[in-house]
């Protein structure tokens, strides 16, 4: 499988999403170079470099085709949309994050400029029948230069919950909702990850998701996964700095750097509240624990990955005290 306007440095397959059945793929090529916008434009302009875009193909029987190449609204040279892509479960809503727009809106659907470089957007399309078409341009609340809003994406089965994740978010309040607005400072990548509902064809922002000891070089959510009804959200930290093991952990010690973590997070009657903070059973300094998250339909399965653990084990269920084979990474299942 190729781009329908495959050219050198593309990076088509940067991303990926499948539809529940199998039969809707969407590809991200972050690099992308047309200057089209919207859906079905030229492929043929290359002349906004790394403007990037998203391709959607569909399967009927054992023949897969080319159904949309899709742009952003407002594409522009270095947005990189397409970095991030979701689908929701019957592959008729999809959502890809653009991490690098630099839009000075603040929630949906606000005017278009290019006044916050790199401060991010995600962009949501329905498909009706086989036609595509753009739904919602959704940025952060709080949206400021160089956060990387949209360096995540996660959509809920129903197509009616999007977590976005910005990786480089400076704030330092802690839990839900709190103080969105403190000075910004580039030198902090602590993250933050924002949650939308939609009704109809509106979306609003549901909650503003920080970790409960978030620290400045977290990159809290930089990888996400929701459950089927998106009621609950996994969001991996591979940069936190806590120290302690597993599921006890004090989430206040803090000498064990680049460990990493996860956080998951509920909703209730509309609510987010966290729900568990995590660390690997045999947590070490630069494992980057939470490096890749998974989630099952119903939420009651998780999946860590743990990049930079340092194992020698072969296979499932090996020694953890083991640390012979550097950053040779693991999974761990909760």
């Amino acid at each position: 499988m190729k781009a329908s306007n495959a050219g050198a440095g593309d990076q088509f397959g940067w991303s990926v999403a499948l539809s529940n059945d199998g039969r809707t793929l969407a590809v991200g090529a972050q690099t992308e170079g047309s200057a089209a916008t919207g859906v079905n434009g030229n492929e043929a302009d290359d002349s906004a470099g790394d403007a990037g875009a998203v391709y959607v193909f569909t399967r009927d029987g054992t023949t897969w085709t080319q159904q949309a190449y899709v742009k952003a609204s407002n594409a522009q040279a270095g947005d990189q949309f397409g970095f991030s892509v979701a689908l929701s479960g019957d592959g008729n809503t999809l959502a890809a994050g653009s991490y690098n727009e630099d839009g000075s809106a603040k929630g949906v659907n606000g005017a278009s400029d290019e006044a916050a470089p790199n401060s991010g957007a995600a962009y949501v399309f329905v498909r009706r029948g086989a036609m595509w078409s753009p739904e919602a341009y959704v940025k952060a609340s709080n949206t400021v230069r160089n956060i990387a809003f949209g360096s995540s994406i996660a959509l809920s089965a129903d197509g009616a919950t999007l977590a976005v994740g910005a990786v480089d978010e400076t704030n330092l309040t802690r839990g839900i909702d709190g103080d969105q607005f403190s000075t910004p400072n580039n030198a902090i990548s602590a993250g933050a990850v924002y949650v939308f509902g939609r009704t109809g064809d509106n979306w609003r922002q549901q909650a503003y998701v920080k970790s409960f000891n978030a620290g400045p070089t977290d990159l809290f959510g930089i990888r996400l996964a929701l459950s089927r009804d998106g009621g609950i959200l996994a969001a991996g930290a591979p940069g936190q700095n806590g120290g302690g093991r597993g599921v006890g952990a004090n989430p206040e010690v803090f000498t064990a750097p680049e460990s990493g973590a996860v956080y998951v997070f509920m909703r209730n009657a509309g609510t987010w509240s966290q729900h568990a903070y995590l660390k690997a059973p045999n947590s070490d300094e630069y494992d980057h624990f939470g490096s890749g998250v998974a989630l099952s339909g119903d939420g009651s399965v998780l999946a860590a990955a743990s990049d930079g653990e340092d194992g020698s084990s072969n296979r499932v269920g090996g020694d953890q005290s083991d640390n012979a084979l550097r950053d040779a990474g693991a999974v761990f299942v909760f």
